[in-house]
């Protein structure tokens, strides 16, 4: 008997990625699966893009067949209902559907589905609820199936709440300290693939492995604090003086977070997120560790193997900044042109017409950079074209700089400096151009 082929469904996120690329490494033949690969994603030619949760079941089975996979990882999931997510349709539908495509491919095919740790009577979102759903319906499947609950999981790379935590680690900022003494099991990424690659190296028929569900954590009790504090011993930051954020900070962060959720943006501010967090993640390691023999990496080991690099730090302290720069560039895009236009019109096109302009061509022409500043504010604003948006407010800067100084060279020198600020605001586009990108 050969390799198993496995099939890795969300091979663009935090576990599947790692998974996909370290299953690869140890000699099995994977094919990752994601809705969009990041440019620096695609390294193989076994990785596909495909739009999966909107694939029949008759589609998914072909796929399956196809590739003659045997084993199929399931790493999709989303945190909250949001523009292009929906917590029902990506844990409980889809599965529904993939369990149909397995039964019809006709082959033997073990399903290892990635799910939460806790219990169905702590449910409280659409998150947690509907994972759950997908957990009832595999065990009811008659399928081959191990539901493996991570806890916190730790990773070369960072998203999300993973991110979340090193900014937290990174700044002069204490969590309330009901949030940091909740529960907070971590796990590293490297020992859910290796679960995987065991389980991929058992025959679909061993009876032993024919159902489980397995708790995926270090089995000594940690809380959110102690993860954090780890973190800050590596960032170099343990020492750093820090000031207690009060619990009604977060709340108000978490309602702004899904504010920005409705223009397409994914914070790890939301308040599904909150009551996760404040949920915890805990749960019973000891059934996964007798089973396979493995021995969790700590927390120490997992955070600590590598001495931070620069660029763990320089990310760490801009995840946080990142959301403040892209809403202060969109509200400075806005409310420049909202003001030129409505409040001050007659002063903007005055500052025109002094300077020999006639009415006919300055009234216009103050009336479109104005809609112009107002059209780069809005699509700053939303995730989908703010790559777009910062460019264009780059250009349209330099061409505001360059006109003046044939045009109006005058203005260079007005006594508050307007023109002379756009230089930093155009370093700053730069920069927030530069860190959009969230995989």
């Amino acid at each position: 008997m050969g390799r198993a082929r496995i099939l890795v469904l969300g091979a663009s996120g935090l576990i599947g990625r790692f998974v996909t690329d370290e299953l690869r490494g140890r000699g099995f033949d994977v094919t990752g699966v994601a809705r969009k690969l990041a440019a620096s994603q695609r390294m193989s030619a076994s990785d596909l893009e495909l739009p999966v949760l909107a694939m029949a079941p008759e589609q998914l089975s072909q796929l399956l067949g196809a590739r003659a996979i045997d084993v199929v990882v399931n790493c999709l999931g989303v945190l909250q209902d949001g523009p292009g997510s929906d917590t029902g349709a990506v844990h409980r539908d889809f599965v529904a559907w993939l369990l149909q495509a397995i039964r019809d491919s006709r082959r033997a095919i073990r399903l290892v589905h990635i799910s939460i740790p806790g219990t169905a009577g702590e449910d409280r979102t659409a998150f947690s609820l509907t994972k759950r759903e997908a957990e009832r319906l595999i065990a009811a499947s008659g399928i081959a199936h191990a539901i493996l609950r991570p806890g916190f999981v730790i990773a070369p790379a960072a998203y999300g709440g993973s991110a979340l935590v090193r900014a937290l680690a990174a700044l002069p900022i204490e969590l309330p300290a009901e949030e940091s003494a909740t529960p907070f099991q971590p796990v590293a990424v490297e020992d859910i693939a290796v679960t995987i690659a065991f389980l991929a190296e058992r025959p679909v028929e061993d009876e032993a492995l024919k159902a489980v569900s397995w708790d995926l954590m270090q089995p000594h009790k940690v809380s959110l604090g102690g993860v954090i504090d780890q973190f800050r011993f590596v960032l170099g930051t343990a020492d750093v003086p820090r000031v207690r954020l009060p619990g009604f900070l977060l709340d108000l962060g978490a309602a702004s977070g899904d504010l920005v959720n409705r223009l397409g943006w994914m914070p790890p501010m939301r308040r599904n997120a909150m009551a996760e967090l404040r949920r915890g993640v805990s749960g019973e390691p000891q059934p996964w560790m007798t089973a396979t023999g493995i021995v969790p990496t700590t927390l120490a080991d997992a955070v600590g193997r590598h001495a931070a690099t620069i660029q763990d730090k320089w990310f760490a302290r801009l995840f946080l900044i990142k959301p403040l720069a892209v809403g202060s560039l969109a509200l400075f895009w806005l409310l420049s042109g909202f003001i030129a236009l409505v409040i001050s019109f007659p002063a903007t096109a005055a500052i025109l017409t002094s300077r020999g302009w006639p009415d006919a061509v300055a009234v216009p022409f103050a009336a479109i950079t104005s809609l112009m500043d107002i059209g780069v504010g809005l699509l700053i604003a939303f995730r989908r074209t703010a790559g777009l948006g910062l460019a264009a407010g780059i250009v349209i800067a330099l061409g505001y700089l360059a006109g003046c100084a044939i045009l109006t060279p005058d203005l260079w020198l007005e006594p508050l400096g307007a023109l002379v600020k756009t230089g930093p605001a155009i370093v700053l586009m730069l920069i927030t151009l530069a860190i959009l990108d969230n995989r």
